[in-house]
């Protein structure tokens, strides 16, 4: 699967018809960004279970504001509905595959439980 461009619009159709979404938020201005692309388009083709979206923050303000997106390029994991990752910078190719790997491992029964604690926590 080829990455996605996320806006406004189609986020929310999109991050629920896919159990893992991965996110880079990147700006055409940006070096880091530019130099991260190729990277993520590689490792995209390799993981055809995952989507691989895009937000370009200078056009989806709103999209970045909503993540408090401070730093670009910033990497978001939403797996089932639940941001389960989120950094700052650009990874290599290694790094990117090693945490896809890991994404796919996580044990969502366990985060769910977790968030269920949280938000009972704070009603409390």
């Amino acid at each position: 699967m080829a990455t996605v461009e996320l806006t406004a619009t189609n986020f929310e159709e999109q991050v629920t018809a896919n159990p893992i979404t991965i996110i880079d938020f990147w700006a055409p201005w940006c070096g880091p960004c530019k130099a991260f692309g190729p990277t993520y388009e590689e490792v995209s083709a390799n993981h055809l279970d995952v989507l691989f979206a895009k937000i370009n923050t200078e056009v989806e303000q709103a999209l970045g504001a909503q993540f408090n997106i401070r730093s670009i390029p910033t990497l978001m994991v939403i797996r089932e509905n639940i941001v389960i990752f989120s950094q700052a910078g650009a990874l290599s190719k290694s790094e990117l595959e090693d945490l896809v790997t890991q994404i796919k491992a996580v044990d969502m029964d366990a985060v769910r439980a977790a968030v269920a604690k949280e938000q009972a926590e704070k009603q409390a």
